[in-house]
């Protein structure tokens, strides 16, 4: 697991060397996919690469599927709702998205593992996945948001008061993918701020870092892939009036809207 970081907040020399080597090699080699979320050549339907409980994952999960009104109409298997059509379709569900930052104000961004089924090795917000189907009724957002944290960043739940989360909005969106599993989904938006313990599932994760408001425009076009296209579009759209604002959140808050963003290349 490595915890890379910008420069401004690193820990020890040998951290320093090597963020800016990587800087160095990458600010040319990069400079085009970092923006979007390009398809990648077709893989089999499940790659061999794929850690075990995320392909079991694929038949365990139950998901949530909705009306574009956000609407629960019924359930499929976490493999139904992200596999591609051959027309191109994807089964709407539901999706959320956290964002963490520390009291600093400072924002995690983390490389999803390269052994995920969808979007692996791409950068992203701290938390991305989907509640479930559980006990015969839909899991509700926070709930689902806390139990995700837990697992793929180690987060102790006694450190995640509910009533710190905020939730923001809703975002509508349709991806490919790699042509064989994708996303369309809407998307709850969730902010939280604490200065919590984080010990990353490797599974999941393979790097992370907290990234100060000041650095971020910069420190997006050293980074070794491209973002996801949800994390695309809030940081094209929102994300710098949100992050400008942590100390009111509550008064930007829309939970009622849902939002449609292009995902520009």
């Amino acid at each position: 697991m490595k915890d890379v970081r910008p420069p401004v907040i690193q820990e020890d020399t040998k951290m320093l060397v090597r963020s800016l080597s990587r800087r160095l090699w990458n600010t040319v080699r990069y400079e085009k996919r970092f923006l979007a979320s390009e398809p990648t050549k077709p893989q089999p339907e499940v790659s061999n690469s794929v850690e075990q409980n995320q392909a079991e994952a694929l038949d365990k999960d139950i998901c949530l599927l909705v009306d574009e009104k956000d609407n629960f109409i019924g359930t499929a298997t976490k493999r139904d709702c992200h596999k591609v059509a051959e027309d191109g379709s994807i089964l709407l569900h539901r999706a959320f998205s956290v964002f963490l930052f520390n009291k600093r104000g400072d924002m995690f961004l983390q490389r999803r593992a390269s052994q995920k089924v969808t979007y692996p090795d791409y950068y992203t917000n701290a938390c991305c996945s989907h509640p479930l189907y559980i006990d015969d009724k839909p899991e509700d957002i926070i709930t689902a948001a806390r139990r995700r944290l837990n697992f793929e960043l180690g987060i102790p739940l006694d450190q995640m008061d509910p009533e710190l989360f905020t939730f923001l909005t809703r975002v509508h969106y349709h991806d490919p993918g790699d042509g064989v599993f994708g996303e369309h989904e809407i998307d709850h938006i969730l902010f939280f701020q604490s200065d919590v313990k984080v010990k990353p599932n490797s599974d999941e994760i393979s790097e992370y870092c907290y990234v100060p408001k000041n650095e971020f425009n910069a420190y997006i076009p050293t980074l070794e892939g491209p973002l996801t296209p949800w994390f695309n579009m809030i940081r094209r759209h929102r994300l710098k009036l949100w992050w400008d604002n942590l100390h009111r959140l509550k008064e930007l808050a829309e939970p009622n809207k849902i939002n449609k963003f292009l995902n520009e290349k």
